[in-house]
Order: C-alpha cells, then structure tokens, then sequence
C-alpha cells in the first residue's frame, strides 16, 4: 500500500512539473533580427520543442524607441509572459529616422529601464541581449561592427537593473571571424544580406543564446538538450 501511494505521488509530482514546463511563456520582443521571418526567433523556439510557448513579438524595422511609439508594448504585457528576451539596436543607429534613432548613451538606456521595469511589474523576468552583429568584415578577416556602443550600453543597463545579459553582439562577431567570412557568407538570406539569416544562420545564432544561457547557469537553459548547442 505505502508503496501505491508513493508511486501516486511521484506520478503527482511528474504531471505537476509537466503542466508547468507546458505553461511556461517566454515573449520575445525586438528588431527583425529576432524576427522568426528573418531573424533567430523560429530556430530559439524550435530548441526548446515542447518545453515551453515562445512568443515572438519582434517586428522588422522598429527600435526601442518605435516599438514604444507604435503601442506595441501592451500586447506583450497581455501574453502574461514568464520570461522576456529584449533586443534592439541595429534601428537606432543614425540615419535610420528620428522616428527611430536613439542615443545609446542616453535614452537608449532610458527605453530599455522602461522595458525591464514593466516587464517586471506584471511578474515577467526580462532578459537584456545585446545587438547581434551584422557580418561585414575588414581585409583582415575582423567583422567591422558599429554596434558597440549599443551593446555595451545594454550592458551597462541590465547591469545596473539586475537583470540577465546575453552578450550575443559579441559572441556573433567571435562566430564570425572564427568561421571565417565564406562560411559567415553562407548564413544570408539574400546574396548582399548580411544583417539577416536563413535557417542555416537562424539556428547558429539561436544556438549561441542558449549558450549563454547555460554560461549563466540560467533556468531556462535547462529547457534545452545539451545537444543543440
């Protein structure tokens, strides 16, 4: 009998800890780099199978600054997300509009604190993940990257706020230059896209903010077999 009630209880416990990996919804809000279209959100959602719902809210051309301006945030907050990766960058650099453009010292810092904190007012954890690079190397075989000051100002925020950091904007440009720029070549969607990825890319770049993940020993890196790394 005692030994009934302990195999019930374990069964309990299983169904239990399965409803809530079933539950579990992570958001994903940035650029179209994070995109499923174009960017490594599809091949990120794809690693975790059934492990968890992954929602991509990213949309191609916005900002920090425009995803605000255009009211897509509340519908972010209306998924009730457990976790939110946030990612931006590539829009706010000069030339890409008023609209859009941010200061990476300045309110680029501001948008992101915005982010966190409503996030966390509804119980969501968020996740700060620097700019991915674009692949466009020197003659050296270096990536020529303008979005440091980006990154390391989304650094410095999530820092400062307490929050996960994924350093994606370096550990593409280390991809890159180790693969070399033939093989880099071979993650575009269209000859002269650099800033983008086929599946072939999507899945290299989503496999670099799972590790991550891991590096950070956090939660969500146990959603994922070792092996898609």
């Amino acid at each position: 009998m005692q030994k009934l009630v302990a195999l019930a209880i374990l069964g309990l416990v299983a169904f239990a800890t399965s409803a809530q990996s079933e539950s579990l919804v992570i958001a994903l809000v940035g650029d179209s780099t994070v995109t499923d279209e174009k960017g490594w959100g599809r091949a990120f959602a794809a690693s975790l199978g059934d492990n968890a719902t992954v929602l991509n809210f990213a949309a191609g051309g916005r900002s920090a600054k425009s995803f605000l301006d255009e009211g897509r945030l509340p519908a972010v907050l209306a998924a009730k997300p457990d976790y939110v990766f946030i990612q931006f960058g590539h829009n706010g650099q000069p030339g890409k509009g008023a609209y859009r453009e941010t200061d990476p010292d300045g309110n680029y810092r501001d948008f992101l604190v915005t982010y966190i904190e409503a996030f966390r007012a509804i119980g969501a954890e968020p996740i700060i993940i620097s700019s991915v690079a674009r692949r466009r190397f020197d003659e050296s075989g270096h990536i020529r990257s303008t979005l440091g000051p980006w990154a390391n100002a989304a650094e410095t925020v999530a820092r400062e706020q307490g929050v996960a950091f994924i350093d994606l904007h370096n550990r593409s440009i280390e991809l890159h230059e180790r693969i070399g720029h033939e093989a880099s070549m071979a993650f575009n969607p269209a000859p002269n896209d650099v800033t983008h990825f086929n599946e072939t890319g999507a899945a290299e770049i989503a496999a670099l903010v799972i590790a991550e993940l891991r590096r950070l020993k956090h939660p969500l890196a146990s959603l994922t077999p070792a092996q898609t790394l």
